[in-house]
């Protein structure tokens, strides 16, 4: 099977015309509005798994064993469905472009800059509470309780996270596994998100999605520190020193890699305490913690030319791979 996708003459250059449509067009809304996105299929199933087999009066044991039939089925459907157009296009000529606009889909360099860029925005142009409003759409914490310098620690700590599982890994499972890859790791980290919480009803039937989740992330997460890393250019060395110090003691196994990075490169702290939705206090340490704590729409903006950076290097890399194997 990975030899296939390897093997594929198709591929490199079906991901890398991916990231040139999402990076140009992202995620156009008339499309969006009229068909269904993959990964609004990918949530509506998710939450008809969770409807059939997550029982509110089943024992923890019972939930945790139907979490891990949910996933399975999850991620079976998606690689099937994925293999199966895969072998369709591969059929016609000019598949291979049908399925870079289906891989561009699964990607969020484009939604992702514009979602943080518009908290910068706030941040500059707004009132505190326009920037609350707009962080709230990119992380999980209750923004009321966010000062300036927390909006903007959020905004750079999301863009951080999300540039290694929504824009690296599902390259990076592309690279190993072609659409079918990129399809089941949508699936598996958008189940996370919505069934991977520590409440009463997910806390069981989720533990598999999140455990998942980790476990694909391992990868893409400390490569993305190293592309931030090698994108701050002349604090290279600084941003290693941080991810290698700072990383390993973050409250999550994956996301503390680039935030790390990202901090080191900027020489800013980030995390630190944090309230989440329902007055939930998380202890968390500062990583970097002896850098500037006095965060603005400047260090939005800075962090996101860092990520644009490493958006461009993590496209030479392909490149560069296409290059070598043709």
């Amino acid at each position: 099977m990975l030899s296939m996708f390897l093997g594929s003459p198709t591929l490199l250059p079906a991901l890398l015309l991916a990231l040139a449509l999402d990076a140009g067009l992202g995620d156009p809304a008339w499309l969006w509005q009229r068909i269904p996105h993959p990964v609004a299929l990918a949530g509506w199933a998710i939450d008809q798994l969770d409807r059939a087999l997550n029982r509110d009066e089943a024992p923890d044991l019972h939930r945790r064993i139907a979490g891990v039939a949910a996933l399975s089925i999850l991620m079976a459907a998606s690689f099937g469905i994925g293999l199966l157009i895969h072998a369709l296009l591969n059929q016609i000529s000019w598949g291979w472009l049908i399925e870079a606009a289906l891989m561009a889909t699964l990607l969020a360099q484009n939604s992702l800059y514009r979602h943080v860029e518009a908290v910068a925005r706030a941040l500059a142009d707004g009132t505190l509470a326009e920037a609350r409003d707009v962080v709230r759409h990119i992380v999980g914490r209750d923004p009321e309780s966010l000062d300036r310098p927390a909006v903007a620690r959020a905004a750079i700590e999301s863009l951080a996270e999300n540039f290694a599982d929504g824009v690296l890994a599902p390259l990076f499972w592309g690279l190993l596994f072609g659409l079918p890859g990129m399809m089941a790791y949508k699936a598996a980290n958008t189940a996370d998100s919505m069934i991977g919480h520590r409440t009463q009803r997910h806390e069981a039937f989720g533990w598999a999605s999140a455990r998942f989740d980790d476990l694909l992330n391992l990868a893409p997460a400390r490569l993305s520190g190293l592309l931030i890393a090698l994108a701050s250019f002349q604090s290279f060395g600084d941003s290693v020193r941080v991810m290698l110090k700072d990383a390993p003691r973050h409250r999550s196994p994956n996301a503390g890699w680039p935030e790390a990075a990202m901090a080191g490169a900027l020489e800013i702290a980030l995390a630190g305490p944090r309230t989440y939705y329902g007055g939930r206090v998380g202890d968390s340490h500062w990583v970097n913690e002896d850098g500037r704590r006095e965060l603005g729409a400047t260090d939005i903006r800075n962090a996101l030319a860092l990520y644009l950076r490493a958006c461009l290097i993590e496209a030479a890399l392909v490149a560069l791979l296409w290059i070598l194997v043709r």
